[in-house]
């Protein structure tokens, strides 16, 4: 069926939420900018230690702190929109820095989602079709409870059993300097599983939720009094409301499972982000701070704009889907 040319309604709604999307990158920037430059503690006596005033007055100077904080904000905002995420303290780019760590938190966060969408979407969609009755009650009670223990818990239990007591899987997830996750896969099993018990804790409970707010509606409910057999009555009406629902889900877990797994990652000792985040908070390494909290919060922002979009494109595609 072919799909109908976007109205210039459509077309200006689009224009505004980009035009709403860079403002708010704008105003992110500003706030990671401004809110990491004022956390306690000062960067340069966390890196020197007991240095004498002059060393510490230098160390200033070349880093940067010693002038105004809207003129290195506005070298910095300028620097990202050439690309440039600054230098570290250590003198490395941060780019440089963060470019394979990147890359290895996002393996797993990628490998997460692809088990992700079909389980959740199966684990919710039969807790809200068996709504109230004990399928429900022991899949919201297990997604509940999973959902509710911290991560550092929920992995270190994991640990515990399959690595210390089972003896199936390596504890600490070692990767050699240059190698790829990839060639040792034994190491992604418990961060993957770990983030893949997460994931399903929130995106299954809101997904059982939207099944179940489907069954009610009166479509549904007509749909069955006419002797609509149950897989159709999913396939034609449950399934195009549960659908753009999840998709949001979807695209912002994907997002969160990058910067949430920075505990996982420290249980694991896995070479990811989640390292580089801890060390540069501990030695007051600004710029490696403030590229992380713009790089995450930039594509949760993104994720948020293409679950919008997404979901408006989804909903009219699905009601005039063909029976």
């Amino acid at each position: 069926m072919r799909r109908p040319a976007p109205t210039a309604r459509q077309v200006r709604a689009l224009a505004n939420r980009l035009i709403v999307a860079v403002f708010l990158l704008v105003l992110l920037s500003l706030v990671v900018y401004v809110g990491v430059d004022l956390l306690p503690g000062d960067p340069v006596t966390a890196r020197l230690g007991q240095a004498g005033p002059a060393r510490v007055a230098e160390v200033r100077a070349g880093l940067g702190l010693d002038r105004p904080l809207a003129t290195r904000y506005l070298d910095w905002a300028a620097g990202l929109l050439r690309g440039d995420l600054g230098t570290s303290a250590t003198g490395r780019p941060v780019a440089e820095m963060l470019s394979a760590r990147l890359g290895n938190s996002m393996l797993p966060a990628a490998i997460t989602v692809v088990l992700m969408v079909p389980s959740s979407l199966a684990l919710g969609v039969t807790a809200g079709l068996f709504r109230g009755r004990p399928a429900d009650r022991i899949l919201s009670t297990a997604l509940l409870l999973v959902v509710s223990v911290p991560e550092f818990v929920l992995a270190g239990g994991l640990v515990l059993v399959f690595a210390a007591g089972l003896r199936w899987l390596p504890a600490v997830s070692l990767v050699p300097a240059g190698g790829n996750p990839l060639d040792t896969p034994a190491v992604l099993v418990l961060p993957v599983t770990a983030l893949l018990l997460l994931a399903l804790g929130y995106a299954g409970r809101i997904i059982r939720a939207a099944t179940a707010a489907a069954l009610r509606a009166p479509h549904v409910e007509f749909l069955r009094l006419n002797g609509i057999p149950p897989r159709a009555v999913l396939a034609r009406a449950v399934l195009p409301a549960v659908l753009p629902v999840a998709f949001q889900v979807w695209l912002t877990t994907a997002v969160g499972l990058v910067g949430g797994a920075v505990l996982v990652e420290k249980v694991f000792a896995y070479p990811g982000i989640g390292e580089v985040l801890i060390t540069a908070v501990q030695t007051g390494d600004l710029p490696v701070v403030q590229a992380l909290a713009m790089i995450l919060g930039a594509a949760m922002l993104v994720a948020l704009l293409l679950a919008d979009l997404g979901t408006r494109a989804m909903v009219p595609s699905l009601r005039t889907a063909p029976r």
